[in-house]
């Protein structure tokens, strides 16, 4: 069975998107379409931005969105999914993709979001660690006993897990994981403490936005990174969509749900191939290959 998926913040890179834009009609006028949605040409920083400009979270999420969900658009009738995921900010290039929003209100609520969090990422400082080859159970562990917010933020696949929180407790964390041996525990650049308690009040700005949206069924289950399962009612992926920006992203949880569900071969569509690679390390034996 065929399994799409949609890369999150962090896969952008300078260039992205500029060769969809110049060899389809189709795409072109869709990235047009965005740039008068937004109100700036997001088309310059794509193509032709600074690292930095990218790296913006009300820039990285539109971006990284845009690419995914226009290059699903471009594929046309060969685009038939079995099932769909997203990484994070990549389920809403799922659900525009598999046809449960339109193109114009997911990047309304995308840009939305990236505005929201990068606003609580100002009033409530905070950020993030990725930590290699301990348990998650060990993470999750020394994580609780801090005095502090820390929390689980991505469970990303065996031995990597992404930790969230205050940046004293992210600190503490990191130290203390590298002396129950894990083998890196490295600070993230990043805007904020993504998916932990610290983003609700991006929560709550983003959950008004969200329901007064019109949701479809999809065209397939959407697994979603809060259920971990295929989902298709409306109101129960809107309800997932709003608890996912202060909870953890189970992607290693998802695939293998995925995987188990009779998902065999993986395409990732959007910029980098980060996600092949953590799928690869869920399951060696599935087929993952990229559309970018």
């Amino acid at each position: 069975m065929k399994a799409y998926v949609f890369p999150g913040q962090g896969a952008q890179f300078t260039g992205m998107g500029l060769n969809l834009y110049q060899e389809s009609q189709q795409a072109k006028e869709l990235f047009q379409q965005a740039n008068t949605i937004l109100g700036f040409r997001i088309t310059d920083l794509m193509f032709e931005g600074t690292e930095e400009d990218l790296r913006q979270t009300k820039v990285t999420q539109p971006a990284v969105f845009l690419h995914s969900v226009i290059l699903a658009k471009t594929l046309g009738s060969y685009f038939q999914p079995d099932m769909v995921a997203g990484h994070s900010l990549g389920e809403f290039s799922a659900l525009v993709s598999a046809n449960a929003i339109s193109f114009e209100d997911g990047l309304r609520l995308v840009y939305q979001r990236a505005l929201a969090m990068q606003k609580a990422g100002e009033d409530h400082p905070g950020t993030m660690a990725a930590v290699l080859a301990l348990p998650d159970a060990q993470v999750e562990e020394i994580c609780a006993a801090i005095d502090d917010i820390v929390v689980p933020a991505n469970y990303n696949c065996p031995g990597q897990i992404v930790i969230s929180g205050t940046l004293t407790g992210i600190d503490k964390a990191c130290e203390q994981l590298v002396a129950a041996g894990a083998k890196r525990a490295l600070k993230l650049k990043v805007g904020g403490a993504f998916h932990s308690p610290l983003m609700e009040s991006a929560r709550t700005q983003l959950a008004e936005a969200i329901q007064s949206t019109a949701f479809k069924v999809p065209m397939c289950p959407v697994y979603q990174n809060v259920s971990t399962y295929g989902e298709t009612d409306p109101e129960t992926i809107k309800n997932n969509l709003i608890a996912q920006l202060t909870a953890p992203v189970k992607w290693t949880q998802l695939i293998e749900n995925m995987i188990v569900a009779g998902a065999n071969d993986f395409t990732e569509i959007g910029p980098g191939a980060v996600l092949q690679g953590l799928i690869k390390k869920i399951n060696a034996g599935v087929n993952t290959q990229g559309i970018s």
